[in-house]
C-alpha cells in the first residue's frame, strides 16, 4: 500500500515525462518513457538570480526554496507575491524588503554535476551559526519502514529514471516527496514547501536518492533538518561538513543495511535488522538511477 504522503510525485502527469521511440540492444523497436527538462529563470523582486534546468512542476516551491538556501531569503523576509508565466519559462519571488544582492551573485561558485551553485562565502556563514536539535532521535525500525515506503512510491524515479527524489520524513513517516532531474533543486522544493507552511525542522528526516555531498550536506542543515538519509555514498567533505554541523549522516541505506558516518548518538537500535524486509528486486534494478 503506497504511503500516505501530504504531498508526492505523479508519474503519470503528462508534462513531466514523454515517450520516445527508438531500438534496443538487439536492434527491436522500442518505446520509452524520459523525463521532461526546460529551463526556469528566477528572479527575486527585479533581479535576475539563476537559470535552472528543471522538469517544471512546482516552481513556486523551487524558487522560494532556491532563494531559502542560497541565503537570499531572510528569516523575516516576507513574501508578498510568487508570479510564475510558463510561456516564458520565469518565476518571480517578491518581498516587501529591497534586495540587491548583484555583487554576491557575481562571487557565485558554479559546481559541477548537477549542482546550481551556491553562494559559498555568505551560505558558509550562516551554516557555521546553525545548532541543529540534539534530542532528535532516528529509531532504526523508522528507518527501516521509510526506506520500504519511499522504494514503493510510485514515482518517475522508477518510471523513467534519469531524476533524482528528496522526501521530508517524521518518525517513520514520509510526508512529502519531490523529484526534479537535479538532486538539489529536489531539495530545494522541499525548503520551499517547508518555508511556505511554516513546518518546523527539529524533529525531521530528509531522504534522498543523491549522493551525500557537501551540498547536499549544507542544505539540510541550512534548513535545520537534523537527520539527512541517503540510499547513496559519501564525499568526504560532505562528511567532514555533517560531524561539524552535528548532522547525523546515514548513506548506502538499502533494505536493513545502512552506514553512518557522522551524528550517530542520535540513532535508536530498537529492531534487529533481521527483522527486516529486504528492498524489493524493482527498485534494486533502478538503483543506479541515484547516481545519475
Amino acid at each position: 500500500m503506497t504511503a500516505s504522503y501530504l504531498l508526492r510525485p505523479d508519474p503519470q502527469a503528462e508534462a513531466l515525462s514523454t515517450s520516445v521511440e527508438g531500438i534496443d540492444h538487439n536492434g527491436q523497436p522500442v518505446t520509452t518513457k524520459v523525463v521532461t527538462e526546460k529551463a526556469l529563470t528566477l528572479y527575486l523582486n527585479s533581479q535576475e538570480v539563476v537559470t535552472m534546468m528543471t522538469i517544471g512542476d512546482h516552481p513556486d516551491l523551487l524558487a522560494v526554496g532556491y532563494l531559502k538556501n542560497q541565503n537570499m531569503l531572510k528569516a523575516d523576509d516576507v513574501i508578498t507575491g510568487i508570479d510564475y508565466d510558463d510561456d516564458l519559462e520565469v518565476v518571480v519571488v517578491r518581498t516587501d524588503r529591497e534586495t540587491n544582492y548583484e555583487e554576491k551573485l557575481k562571487k557565485k561558485v558554479r559546481t559541477s554535476g548537477c549542482a546550481q551553485g551556491t553562494i559559498f562565502g555568505d551560505v558558509m556563514e550562516s551554516f557555521e551559526g546553525i545548532e541543529l536539535a540534539s534530542d532528535a532521535k532516528l529509531k532504526t525500525s523508522w528507518l527501516y519502514a521509510l526506506t520500504k515506503a519511499i522504494n514503493t512510491t510510485p514515482s518517475l524515479y522508477l518510471e523513467a529514471g534519469a531524476i533524482h527524489g528528496c522526501v521530508l520524513c517524521q518518525e517513520d513517516k514520509p510526508l512529502v516527496y519531490m523529484e526534479d532531474v537535479g538532486r538539489h533543486n529536489a531539495v530545494d522544493k522541499i525548503a520551499g514547501w517547508m518555508t511556505l507552511n511554516n513546518i518546523a525542522p527539529d524533529d525531521k528526516v530528509f531522504y534522498t536518492t543523491g549522493r551525500l555531498t557537501s551540498e547536499m550536506v549544507i542544505k539540510t542543515v541550512m534548513m535545520g533538518i537534523p537527520i539527512l538519509v541517503s540510499r547513496s555514498g559519501f564525499t568526504a567533505w560532505g562528511v567532514e561538513l555533517a560531524r561539524k554541523a552535528g548532522l547525523t549522516l546515514i548513506g548506502r541505506a538499502k533494505g536493513k543495511r545502512f552506514v553512518a558516518l557522522a551524528g550517530q548518538d542520535r540513532i535508536v537500535f530498537d529492531m534487529d535488522p533481521a527483522m527486516a524486509e529486504d528492498e524489493p528486486e524493482r527498485t534494486r534494478r533502478k538503483g543506479s538511477f541515484a547516481a545519475e
